[in-house]
């Protein structure tokens, strides 16, 4: 596994009395505040594919069995405000210096970290690849956003200083080939990262019992996306396809996320509540389809709503491994 290439990582320390998340008004994360300025998006393909009360993208229609509507896009972006929480405002690990030229985020989905990176770094040719066209339409003048599957044939450019995915490896049926393609379009000494939840239901205090329903919702996801020719916790050790596709200097940062308000640190429990919120609403976009490989309508209903009463458990100590992979391309 990932973190035994690392240092131990230190226990998350739990709140004695936990309460609700009441101390966080609402307007603690609002996804308009996310980005920000200025020139059009250009872009022609903007069709989508209702299926099961839920949005997804037209182009290669099946590709992805995650919805890509409001309330997804919305978890997205909340994800997004959770990790510039746990990170300090850290958009990335990578030693990728002051001055980058060329930067794509592959998978880049609401867009939010290309806009963020494309105003840290001004100067720099900034690029964002998805399947689906939901990205804002005014963006700083320094990105495009392109509509592509990544797991197609390389058309985004070359020479490439950083190269940025997120929450995608679970989704890619063949990992490898997509290094490879952003290995062989890299600058000499340019990094990739690639950061990722683990998508389990980790508990270091035994509170949450190993048959709890959220424990089993991982375990069940798990199996259902396998249906799709995908892994679910592809993210925990990406060392071997990163180093097959021939990058070096391969190393990982985890940081632990606790799921829900139970940490006694306040700045924990705002990522815990960001977490607790983009779970939930994940086991929406798992009963629009995936789910349906492995149970039925009435099945999925019951299941989930034994989940979310695990969720809303403060003496539940849940939390997720957040894995920050890094590598270089030769110099």
């Amino acid at each position: 596994m990932a973190a035994t290439t690392q240092d131990p990582i230190e226990p998350i320390t739990a709140e004695q009395h936990a309460e609700e998340e009441h101390e966080f008004e609402s307007s603690d994360f609002d996804s308009a505040t996310l980005s920000s300025s200025s020139t059009s998006l250009n872009t022609s393909i903007y069709q989508h594919a209702f299926e099961n009360g839920r949005r997804y993208h037209q182009y290669r229609h099946g590709t992805y069995p995650i919805p890509n509507d409001d309330a997804e896009q919305n978890r997205d972006d909340m994800k997004h405000a959770m990790m510039l929480e746990l990170t300090d405002g850290n958009l990335f690990f990578s030693p990728i210096g002051d001055n980058p030229q060329k930067i794509i985020d592959l998978a880049t989905g609401t867009g939010i970290w290309a806009i963020d990176v494309a105003d840290k770094f001004p100067s720099a040719s900034v690029v964002g690849v998805d399947l689906s066209p939901i990205q804002p339409s005014w963006v700083p003048p320094n990105l495009k956003f392109l509509v592509d599957d990544i797991e197609d044939e390389w058309m985004h450019g070359d020479d490439f200083d950083f190269v940025h995915m997120r929450c995608i490896s679970p989704w890619l049926k063949d990992e490898v080939k997509v290094l490879r393609q952003a290995y062989e379009h890299m600058k000499p000494g340019a990094w990739i990262e690639i950061q990722e939840l683990d998508a389990r239901a980790n508990c270091d205090d035994h509170s949450l019992p190993e048959d709890a329903p959220l424990a089993k919702f991982f375990d069940t996801a798990t199996e259902a996306v396998g249906h799709f020719g995908m892994r679910f916790r592809a993210g925990e050790n990406l060392r071997e396809p990163l180093e097959k596709a021939g990058f070096v200097n391969v190393t990982c940062k985890v940081l632990k996320v606790p799921i829900g308000t139970w940490a006694k640190d306040k700045k924990l429990r705002l990522i815990g509540l960001y977490l607790k919120t983009a779970v939930s609403d994940m086991f929406g976009a798992m009963a629009a389809k995936p789910l349906r490989k492995v149970m039925g309508p009435e099945e999925i209903e019951v299941f989930l709503a034994a989940a979310r009463k695990d969720l809303q458990n403060v003496n539940y100590h849940a939390y997720e491994n957040y894995y920050f992979w890094m590598g270089q391309k030769a110099e």
